[in-house]
């Protein structure tokens, strides 16, 4: 049968439908249909489906224009009825895995996903999980909801794990220039999902289990959650020192081997780097192992909502009980430089401090009109982002810079703002001149 599927792929005659199409899915079927291959979206957003038919593009990096030529060419359509996963012969899953109030992984979406693939499930079909989670959810949380069906209809199908490494906003890399972990459990299934990804990425990195795929993707957000919680601990240490923690960045990294710059910041944001560590430790006590880095450098991390706070306090000269009434402006709320992602973007904990002290809270980014709606933080729903001017400016009693984006009038805010945290060395790194107070935190 995996005989079929292969000459199936090799003759570009396959469909591959994405479902799930946000940060990861859009950037799939993109890549997918610039290369004349047939591809199927799936979303539970009607919203979303509706956009992609009018060619319009809600990810940053598609255009909308490409969307509207693959619907043209009926190289692609989007849809909410998972029926349609009948006509599929390759399956990327590309759902949130995010944590639920408990601070514990939340899988309802993975579960879901697959119920609906099981209920439409095809012989033939290639199955492969993207979304980040801990090792073995693919073995045992997947395969026994598709056995079912499979044993009971007869049915033969295959799995496999190739992690999404987007970076929204990278100029550098793109999805399909982006090398690709492909993992699986058998030569032939490996052989088979590498041979369709080849297709439309340029390099394939295949390894020997799904399992060893699941753990490199975790492993690489693991590894920066940690390095960041490092150097924003010495961040605190150096500055009790008198020592600034950019200098030393700067120049223990003109060492040619042996270093890796990392830079401090205001905590961590996007939905990979706060939540896959959590998911390795909750795996590891699972079975009775501790993650002691990783739950160090999430407390560090989480800490720096505090320490800004702190700095503000100094540079105002007030104390906590006295910083009720202030009105403070808060310069990006994207969880990175030049993008309008806001998931777990660090100045929302920030935001929610300020105004649970008495702050008057406000904010400005270029690339967000108004704050996304969420559960955790709805106070912030809609919330629109105030517009720069010398007199908003000295209204204000502090600007704090949480996101550094490019587009910014640094100037404005030097000239005009009476106490500025900066938590991202943006306004020394451009050199730009202040006639009030700049505290780095």
């Amino acid at each position: 049968m995996i005989d079929k599927l292969q000459k199936k792929i090799t003759e570009r005659k396959h469909v591959i439908s994405v479902i799930g199409l946000g940060y990861v899915g859009l950037p799939l079927i993109d890549a997918i249909c610039k290369q004349g291959i047939k591809a199927i979206g799936f979303d539970v957003d009607d919203n979303k489906v509706k956009n992609l038919h009018n060619g319009i593009s809600y990810i940053d990096g598609v255009d909308g224009a490409s969307i509207q030529k693959y619907v043209d060419a009926d190289l692609f359509h989007a849809t909410t009825d998972f029926k349609e996963l009948r006509d599929s012969d390759v399956i990327l899953i590309c759902v949130p895995t995010p944590l639920d109030k408990n601070e514990e992984p939340d899988l309802g979406y993975v579960i879901r996903t697959t119920e609906s693939i099981a209920d439409n499930l095809q012989d033939g079909q290639l199955i492969i999980l993207e979304s980040t989670t801990y090792p073995g959810t693919v073995a045992d949380v997947m395969q026994p909801i598709l056995d079912v069906k499979a044993q009971a209809e007869g049915v033969e199908y295959y799995l496999a794990y190739s992690p999404e490494r987007e970076d929204p906003g990278n100029q550098n890399f793109s999805t399909s220039s982006t090398p690709k972990i492909v993992g699986a459990d058998t030569d032939d299934v490996l052989k088979t999902a590498s041979m369709m990804y080849e297709q439309f990425i340029k390099s394939i990195v295949s390894v020997p289990s799904i399992k060893v795929a699941e753990a490199a993707k975790i492993t690489e957000n693991i590894f920066r959650a940690v390095n960041i919680a490092l150097v924003n601990e010495l961040k605190v240490v150096y500055d009790n020192m008198g020592i600034d923690i950019w200098d030393v960045v700067d120049a223990a990294k003109t060492k040619p081997f042996g270093f890796m710059p990392f830079y401090p910041g205001p905590g961590i944001g996007g939905h990979c780097i706060p939540i896959d560590p959590i998911y390795l430790s909750w795996k590891a006590k699972q079975s009775g192992r501790e993650t002691k880095f990783i739950e160090l450098s999430s407390e560090i991390n989480q800490s720096m909502t505090d320490y800004i706070c702190n700095k503000l306090q100094t540079a105002l000269e007030v104390t906590s009980e006295n910083i009720s009434g202030k009105k403070v402006l808060i310069i990006g709320v994207a969880y990175k430089k030049n993008v309008k992602d806001q998931r777990e973007s660090p100045a929302f904990p920030l935001m929610q401090k300020l105004l649970d002290e008495g702050v008057t809270v406000s904010f400005h980014d270029p690339y967000i009109e108004n704050i996304m709606p969420s559960r955790q933080y709805p106070q912030f729903n809609d919330q629109p982002s105030s517009a720069l001017s010398e007199e908003f400016i000295t209204s204000q009693d502090a600007v704090i810079i949480v996101t550094d984006h490019d587009n910014v009038d640094y100037d404005l805010i030097g000239k005009h703002a009476s106490v500025i945290v900066d938590t991202r060395n943006a306004l020394k790194r451009l050199d730009i001149s202040c006639s009030g107070k700049v505290v780095k935190a």
